[in-house]
């Protein structure tokens, strides 16, 4: 039975999904500001009186070059620093694809900014080294406004019924490179951020294992130093004092009984989950599964025993996931009295399987049994559910 993720898990999934989400909300604004460009284009260019046919050409050329970007952006994001042969060729037909698309702007128009225009963005979507980006935005955009500057005076020089619109297109054409690097720059920002949390988190994680190293050491390390020091003693008396070299042989079985004890409960203590987690995530899995789930827990529900609880808590809601196809389920989880008292319920669907006699039920009731506790299984008409109650405090074996 898998156990449903805890806290930690369910935000580190979140976190990436987030991750995911502003890649691609980059990712449209930047093809938004494409998209838009084009429309800027034609729109200049039906003002200036140019045949449909042109704007037709223009018009599926820029929608080509536009595609041309996406893989551009896909391998900017998976970028890495060292380029593999395929990178390079994916990055390299793009451009080629941008420069034909240029190449037929100037032919049919005349225009030189628009002939430069989608070459200088496809260049920006290049994953450039540190510092190489900023000196070819500032290069692009000064090329840009020269184009723009030379076709107000020549090929638009009096043929647009508005100068409102060649500053338009000038405008979005000079500033889209340094607002699709904006943009980028956002993006390097959270891949920055996304590094370091993760360098944090393999950091946390090296620091748990060396934790667990170090203790393990010092108890193993403890109680293996007192059995070689016992037995060393055993075997000088063992000619000498029968008895006594006996004896230090039971000292000697008592400290492999208390190493064996401490490691069981330093893995146990490294292992549990507090009970307050499992009955969040049995909630929240249940609700995922379209179950309306109420759960309720003690003020002190750190001190129950999470060992026997806990694998109860996992497998009764698995028990209501699998048999119950219900929609209601409850959960509590409290002290009565001298004992700990963990209750699940849920409705039955008309045609559900009988749930009372599994496996899994079987189990608990070994687990429960082994802990000195009770289980309690009630089915009918109305619902299905399972109440384990284990005493406060363990039972003193005499």
């Amino acid at each position: 039975m898998q156990a449903a993720p805890n806290g930690a898990e369910r935000a580190a999934v979140q976190a990436r999904r987030d991750f995911t989400a502003t890649w691609w909300y980059t990712v449209w604004a930047i093809v938004f500001l494409e998209l838009l460009i084009v429309l800027v284009w034609l729109a200049t260019l039906l003002d200036a009186g140019l045949p449909p046919g042109v704007l037709v050409t223009l018009g599926v050329g820029g929608l080509v070059w536009l595609a041309s970007t996406l893989p551009l952006l896909l391998t900017y994001r998976h970028r890495t620093d060292a380029a593999s042969p395929s990178s390079r060729w994916s990055s390299l037909w793009p451009l080629i694809v941008a420069m034909v698309f240029g190449a037929v702007a100037v032919t049919l128009t005349g225009s030189w900014l628009l002939g430069l225009a989608p070459l200088a963005q496809s260049l920006m979507l290049v994953s450039w080294p540190r510092g190489v980006r900023l000196r070819a935005v500032l290069a692009a955009t000064v090329l840009l406004a020269c184009a723009w500057f030379i076709d107000a005076r020549g090929v638009f020089s009096g043929s647009l019924s508005d100068a409102s619109g060649l500053a338009l297109m000038g405008f979005y054409s000079t500033t889209l490179p340094a607002l699709t690097v904006l943009s980028l720059w956002w993006w390097d920002v959270l891949m920055s951020l996304e590094s370091a949390r993760a360098s944090a988190a393999r950091l946390a994680a090296t620091q748990e294992r060396l934790r667990v190293a170090t203790d393990v050491h010092d108890l193993q390390g403890h109680h293996l130093q007192v059995i070689a020091l016992h037995l060393e003693l055993t075997e000088k008396l063992l000619s000498r004092d029968p008895d006594a070299a006996l004896q230090t042989l039971r000292t000697a079985r008592k400290s492999v009984d208390e190493a064996r004890q401490g490691t069981r409960d330093l893995a146990l203590r490294f292992r549990s989950v507090p009970l307050a987690d499992e009955i969040a995530n049995a909630r929240d899995l249940l609700v995922a599964a379209g179950i309306t789930t109420e759960a309720s827990v003690g003020p002190d529900v750190d001190r129950a025993p999470a060992s026997e609880l806990g694998p109860v808590i996992r497998e009764t809601t698995t028990n209501v996931l699998r048999h119950g196809g219900g929609r209601r389920a409850r959960l509590s989880l409290a002290r009565v009295g001298g004992d700990w008292r963990y209750e699940i319920s849920n409705d039955v669907a008309p045609h559900a399987p009988d749930a009372a006699g599994g496996a899994g039920l079987q189990g608990i009731e070994r687990r429960v049994a082994e802990a000195g506790g009770r289980l309690e299984v009630r089915q009918g008409k109305e619902g299905f559910a399972v109440t384990v109650t284990i005493p406060a405090e363990p039972a003193v074996l005499l």
